[in-house]
């Protein structure tokens, strides 16, 4: 049963936080305890008139598969020819399968940082919702000739305002890490020409200490090296503040990248 957030016990909600499984990009636990406002350009939704259009479609760290899933959805009846999804999380592959293992996806194991297990110029589309990092080479290595990358990334300083709550003031180099001024430029460097780069700064809001919890235990780059035992002073102080002034307000930034490759 769910602590009310406005009474809950400190123990509680942490303890609650604590235990939701993290697999996946499933926020839907969020609801009524923490909100992000929604980029203007609708992403997946986007994302399903597109591949509408595709014949071969690479989806790039899907997660749990629930953003492909979605898109794909949206594409129907029209469906590409082939479709794959590389994933680095072992939880989170087993969940991708047999979300999307049903359409005919083929989800491939495949470490974030390493190069992609696919041929040269194998996709006419190739989609990723919130990589680790875009490696540009590789993207354009896959990319057939007139092909395209959409994708939207997270921008620089995102959620800075709870990260810095946690581990204190930032410097510069990590506060601009992720610019999408400097991605566009190595996405050139590759040899890609952007369409396309819109960039939007969003509203978010944790309404109890469990919300908190449960965020930086999924989304474990914010704080790396999360546990309730090493931050339990910093949560409960933050705990009291949110009972005493209402919800902690950070925001997110996005950016969403339309990139394609030359035609021969």
């Amino acid at each position: 049963m769910s602590v009310n957030p406005a009474s809950g016990a400190f123990e509680d909600l942490v303890a609650e936080g604590a235990a939701v499984p993290t697999e996946g990009w499933d926020f839907s636990w969020f609801e009524g305890r923490a909100s992000e406002e929604r980029p203007s350009w609708g992403y997946a939704v986007s994302a399903g008139r597109r591949l509408a259009r595709a014949e071969a479609v690479l989806d790039i760290q899907t997660g749990g598969g629930e953003v492909l899933d979605f898109a794909l959805g949206r594409a129907e009846p029209a469906r590409p020819a082939s479709a794959a999804a590389t994933e680095g999380w072992p939880p989170n592959v087993a969940k991708a399968t047999a979300l999307l293992g049903p359409r005919g996806v083929m989800v491939v194991a495949a470490p974030d940082d390493a190069p992609l297990p696919f041929a040269d110029e194998a996709f006419d589309l190739v989609l990723s919702r919130h990589p680790v990092r875009p490696y540009w080479g590789e993207i354009a290595r896959v990319l057939r000739p007139g092909g395209t990358y959409f994708a939207q990334h997270v921008g620089p300083a995102s959620v800075f305002e709870l990260v810095e709550y946690f581990l204190g003031p930032q410097s510069e180099q990590v506060r601009t890490a992720r610019d999408p001024g400097r991605e566009r430029a190595d996405a050139e460097a590759a040899g890609l020409e952007v369409a396309g780069l819109r960039a939007e700064r969003l509203r978010m809001e944790f309404r109890d200490i469990a919300a908190v919890v449960h965020f930086l235990r999924k989304v474990v780059w914010m704080v790396p090296g999360f546990t309730v035992e090493e931050y339990r002073p910093r949560l409960r102080a933050l705990h009291e503040r949110i009972e005493r002034e209402g919800p902690f307000v950070a925001h997110s930034t996005r950016h969403l990248f339309d990139v394609r490759k030359p035609a021969r």
